[in-house]
């Protein structure tokens, strides 16, 4: 029911973005919008690309008067460093271990890579916040929230509250949230968060790069949403996808994830009460449909594939070693993706409550 749809490359002259099925009669604005993208934009370790672009974004089509109209809606978001590109064109023969670049030449025959690397790049996922942000709002006006913060970077971990906490206690939770929007890591830990830096620091020294993991929660989420009649309608299946499909997350956990192969049954499950449930290892999900639970994932990404200091690579056109090609790169972006899956995760759920209730207007 609601879908959506990206177009743009890194260095075009902006991307867009196309979301199909929201209701009618959802406030909207264009300054919170711009807001909502500059949490994916900021963030320390974040490259020089960050600094250009501000994501001032257009709403051309389906809101009218600050609310959505029920037709499809159309943002567009100005790539600032286009001026510095569009009259230039460097072809990337050397393609980078770990990025789209090789095997996205050879699918689509192309010459170079740099076709490959404008339309892989990361900055496609400000389009994804953008949509996010209006799933958002859906989401609000039932109560529901999503929410994320980031627990490691690299091998530096927060010290948090138990994990059995953060996935049941709403207030732990939220409380997270907070600590985490006022880091420029988007870690809780205020002194995990000075150590993280310091690594960063590190890395850009040695031109390396570093990855993290990040959790999400969803709160307030109402039993139902999901299914267990069809494989492809599994609210967890969903969500997963939706993560992954985030550049460089590698490992999408749901709940426990994978801790409850090391457990046994009354050790996994989540006993069923008259009142709330004592626990959630499952992670707000059973049977492939949130239970009433908080929804809570966690997610790897690995380092990003742009190194100052390249690997061994192959010129394509001259077929000898040399080193990958150097591109204008973050350094680590761990924070940034946690905001980009917060959207992904509003978008599935909005979808899945649009499943369930139903209706042209809000």
């Amino acid at each position: 029911m609601l879908r959506f749809i990206t177009a743009g490359e890194s260095h075009g002259p902006g991307i867009i973005a196309i979301l199909e099925g929201m209701p009618a009669g959802i406030e909207v604005d264009e300054k919170e919008l711009s807001l909502e993208l500059s949490r994916r934009r900021k963030g320390y370790g974040r490259g020089g690309r960050a600094k250009i672009e501000d994501d001032e974004v257009q709403i051309t089509s389906g809101v009218i008067a600050g609310k959505t109209t029920g037709a499809p809606i159309a943002v567009f978001i100005p790539n600032k460093d286009y001026v510095n590109w569009k009259d230039k064109y460097i072809p990337i023969v050397a393609p980078r271990p770990g990025h789209a670049d090789l095997p996205g030449m050879i699918k689509y025959g192309f010459e170079d890579c740099r076709p490959v690397a404008e339309r892989a790049s990361a900055r496609e996922t400000a389009a994804r916040v953008a949509c996010g942000y209006f799933a958002k709002k859906l989401l609000y006006k039932e109560g529901i929230e999503v929410i994320s913060w980031v627990t490691q970077i690299g091998q530096i971990s927060a010290d948090l509250p138990p994990m059995d906490e953060r996935m049941y206690d709403e207030n732990v939770a939220k409380k997270l949230f907070l600590l985490a929007e006022s880091s420029e890591v988007r870690c809780p830990d205020t002194l995990a968060s000075e150590q993280m830096k310091k690594l960063i620091d590190d890395a850009r020294e040695k031109g390396d790069t570093l990855g993290g993991i990040f959790e999400v929660a969803a709160l307030n989420v109402p039993i139902g949403l999901g299914s267990y009649v069809h494989w492809d309608r599994r609210l967890d299946a969903r969500l997963a996808a939706a993560v992954m499909s985030i550049p460089g997350v590698k490992g999408v956990e749901i709940g426990m994830g994978f801790k409850l192969a090391e457990v046994s049954g009354r050790e996994a499950l989540d006993p069923i009460l008259i009142s709330k449930r004592s626990s959630n290892k499952a992670g707000g999900i059973e049977g492939g449909m949130s239970n009433g639970e908080i929804i809570f994932l966690r997610a790897a990404m690995k380092p990003i594939p742009t190194l100052q200091n390249p690997l061994p690579s192959v010129n394509i056109v001259t077929k000898k070693e040399c080193r990958a090609q150097t591109e204008r790169s973050d350094i680590c972006a761990v924070g940034s993706a946690a905001v980009v899956a917060e959207s992904m995760v509003a978008l599935v759920l909005a979808d899945a409550l649009l499943e369930l209730r139903g209706g042209d207007r809000w």
